[in-house]
């Protein structure tokens, strides 16, 4: 009669193990695969979507999706520059809500 821990041990197929291995090679695989395909910028995402990397940084880049066409744009610092004029001002209420008041134009009052 043969009994112990040992002899049940020995029973089992080492090959047993390798395809358990297998089975959870390939559920993250199917996790990557899924992580991949939820991704903004993946082809199998969305129709039209931005993104802002850095936002605030001096190397911020604004990615914008639109269908299979993908275009970035660098921030070089000039996006605030121009050469308007004042139009108005704007106020917050205490409720939160925004009023724009225009300015006259100069010379008008």
């Amino acid at each position: 009669m043969r009994g112990g821990l040992l002899d049940d041990a020995h029973d089992e197929d080492p090959i047993l193990s390798v395809v358990n291995l297998i089975d959870v090679f390939l559920v993250l695989i199917a996790a990557l695969l899924l992580t991949v395909a939820n991704s903004p910028l993946s082809p199998y995402g969305a129709d039209q979507v931005t993104v802002i990397r850095n936002p605030g940084a001096p190397d911020m880049e604004l990615v914008v999706k639109d269908g299979e066409k993908i275009e970035r744009f660098k921030a070089d610092g000039s996006g605030g520059a121009g050469g308007g004029v004042r139009a108005g001002i704007a106020y917050r209420m205490q409720d939160g809500s925004m009023v724009y008041v225009p300015e006259a134009p100069a010379g008008r009052h």
